[in-house]
């Protein structure tokens, strides 16, 4: 499964950047998040409720994050295991500034087995595409509602 996916922040690179690896606002981010706790540098643990057509399911999964080129690209290496099947998957986030704002680049391929795997790619792109604008829709809507309160505790 191989998908590409862009995304426009009304925010300045280096706050998407700040806020992108953020444990806290990855976990309210994240739909179906049960929990989220970094376990070691750059290397997350997750819990997440994955609802793929109709099959539902518990994950856990491991997200190890390089930065390589900071603050413009971020590589993640995803693992995970349910009861339902395994995915494995690496993503290379690419963040551009643009006049304040942020356009990010999302270049992804992942491998689904079990149950998972048999959902049919068509199922798994479209859940995969609706996942990524959700998760960014609302990664959007938790940072200004961070700096919001950031800027309110300073007064």
């Amino acid at each position: 499964m191989e998908i590409e996916y862009q995304y426009h922040f009304s925010l300045p690179r280096s706050v998407v950047w700040k806020y992108i690896k953020n444990e806290r606002v990855l976990k309210n981010a994240l739909p179906g998040c049960r929990s989220f706790s970094m376990v070691s540098n750059n290397i997350y643990k997750a819990e997440m409720d994955i609802h793929i057509g109709p099959i539902q399911d518990l994950f856990t999964l491991e997200i190890r994050l390089d930065e390589d080129q900071a603050p413009s690209l971020i590589e993640l290496h995803i693992k995970g295991n349910g009861n339902m099947g395994q995915l494995n998957g690496q993503a290379l986030l690419m963040l551009k500034e643009n006049q304040g704002t942020t356009m990010l680049s999302c270049k992804a391929n992942g491998q689904v087995t079990g149950a998972l795997g048999l959902a049919g790619k068509r199922i798994l792109d479209s859940s995969a595409n609706k996942g990524l604008e959700n998760f960014f829709q609302i990664l959007e809507k938790e940072i200004k509602r961070r700096i919001y309160e950031l800027k309110r505790r300073n007064r």
